[in-house]
């Protein structure tokens, strides 16, 4: 599949809904722009094996979720914003612990820009990568974990991908 393909639903044999839906009470802060926008609504599927995200629009919302067992994790409904861009107005993250082990409402809301960010722009994300790894390494029993090692675990990436 190239670069410029749409990905869609369809695009995966294994997608399952959100089976608990939790409002995520504060969604990232940050303005996509236009041309980010464009590029988010293409989606993104999996590579390999240690990717671990697929993402797909529909409409205003874009569905985030675990490549191997198809579990959704996000839910965020994109809106416009004057000026131009959109931002994240309304999210949802998977409730039930045997499909997502979110940490805390800080946690998830890194980890969900964090994957579009990271992922679906290719972006160094540098910043939200540290505070993925500050956030884990507070809540986490292997706070000892190296930074690369809890970046792999949740994203499916090398520190310097």
């Amino acid at each position: 599949m190239s670069a410029d393909a749409r990905v869609t639903r369809s695009t995966f044999r294994r997608i399952q809904s959100i089976a608990a839906p939790r409002p995520l009470p504060e969604p990232p802060p940050r303005i996509w722009s236009d041309e980010e926008w464009g590029r988010i609504q293409l989606g993104y599927a999996a590579r390999g094996m240690d990717e671990k995200w697929n993402v797909f629009a529909e409409g205003e919302v874009v569905f985030l979720h675990r490549s191997w067992t198809g579990h959704g994790v996000f839910e965020a409904t994109f809106t416009p914003v004057d000026g131009g861009g959109r931002r994240i107005t309304r999210a949802v993250v998977e409730g039930d612990t045997d499909r997502y082990r979110g940490r805390d409402d800080a946690f998830d809301c890194v980890m969900l820009e964090l994957v579009i960010s990271a992922i679906v722009l290719g972006e160094p994300a540098t910043d939200l990568r540290s505070k993925l790894v500050e956030l884990t390494q507070r809540k986490s029993p292997s706070a000892d974990a190296a930074a690369g090692v809890i970046q792999h675990s949740a994203l499916g990436l090398r520190s310097d991908s």
